[in-house]
């Protein structure tokens, strides 16, 4: 996260001084009440850190965009919105330009309910058609899943950690933001199985049982780090240094990226992974060993099967035997 960004994201900060350097020159020269309003929407309509960061980004690149233009907040128009958003569609994705469209509108919308502007001008303006039918995130197949795993070397705590990280990843199919948010206690015993409880978006939980691999690495790491007693404490921490001992700290997704990249790398694996491969890498194997779909959808805890679906990667794999059958 970037330090302009930081007060945003502690929203105890929100109503402190320092929110308002944040506030874009635009709207500060709107008058107090729209500087308010700006910081007000921020802090007290968006509970998701993540979506937070990701809306100020955009509006605030958006109106970076306006002052070179010239128009005041009250004199800004659709052709203005239209014109960014065209400009942006040049650089960025598909998926980040219509999340900025988003974050313009739900912005304006804020501030015309407020009573500072009179009308929403991103309100008409339409975004980039986007249809995806298979998602673009790497994938391991079978043999180079557990090569990974089988690669880390577990004599120490770190590596026994990185392990059950990767591990859970891999068999609950959790997001990174839902595993690094997990306490000690999260991971619990019902019934004759061990479950794990996954801090998923909106402070929605979602429990899963854990497969019996998982169990092991799981019990192996906290065996070793000594932490079964610490309940309310995260579950997965950082290292100090090289010296192979946990901090109190818990790690940040960017912690886990940087891990899981030097883990690949040791183990020899070339494609470019990240964390969000071992969901899918997860999901295509279940699918390919006879789960179902629908099953699949309710383990990755999606909304719609038509999201599980996208990580369904079955059919990379008949691509390349057909390709094969080439002879030439």
């Amino acid at each position: 996260m970037s330090g302009d960004l930081i007060v945003f994201n502690r929203s105890v900060e929100l109503v402190g001084t320092d929110a308002h350097q944040f506030v874009p020159d635009v709207v500060r020269a709107a008058g107090s009440k729209a500087e308010e309003k700006f910081i007000e929407f921020f802090g007290a309509t968006i509970r998701n850190a993540n979506t937070r960061i990701a809306y100020l980004r955009a509006v605030r690149k958006f109106f970076a965009w306006v002052e070179t233009t010239g128009p005041q907040l009250n004199q800004l128009k659709p052709i203005h919105v239209a014109a960014f958003i065209e400009l942006l569609g040049r650089e960025r994705s598909i998926p980040t330009v219509k999340q900025a469209l988003a974050a313009i509108r739900e912005v304006f919308d804020y501030l015309v309910v407020s009573q500072v502007v009179e009308t929403n001008p991103a309100a008409p303006v339409k975004g980039p058609r986007y249809s995806v039918k298979k998602g673009k995130t790497p994938v391991l197949d079978t043999e180079e899943a557990r090569q990974l795993l089988d690669s880390i070397d577990t004599s120490d705590i770190v590596g026994l950690r990185d392990r059950a990280i990767i591990g859970l990843m891999v068999y609950t199919f959790a997001r990174v933001g839902a595993m690094v948010a997990m306490n000690v206690e999260d991971y619990f015993p019902q019934g004759k199985r061990w479950w794990a409880r996954l801090h998923e978006k909106g402070s929605k939980l979602h429990d899963i049982p854990c497969h019996h691999k998982l169990e092991d690495y799981l019990d192996a790491y906290l065996d070793l780090a000594g932490l079964w007693e610490q309940k309310r404490t995260p579950l997965f921490r950082t290292s100090l240094g090289k010296t192979k001992l946990l901090t109190l700290n818990g790690m940040t997704r960017r912690d886990v990226y940087e891990m899981v990249r030097r883990r690949a790398k040791a183990a020899g694996i070339e494609t470019a992974i990240g964390c969000h491969t071992f969901r899918a890498t997860g999901i295509t194997n279940y699918l390919t060993n006879g789960g179902t779909l629908e099953k699949a959808q309710q383990l990755a805890n999606h909304e719609s099967a038509r999201t599980t679906k996208l990580y369904d990667r079955r059919d990379d794999k008949l691509s390349l035997d057909e390709v094969e059958r080439i002879t030439i």
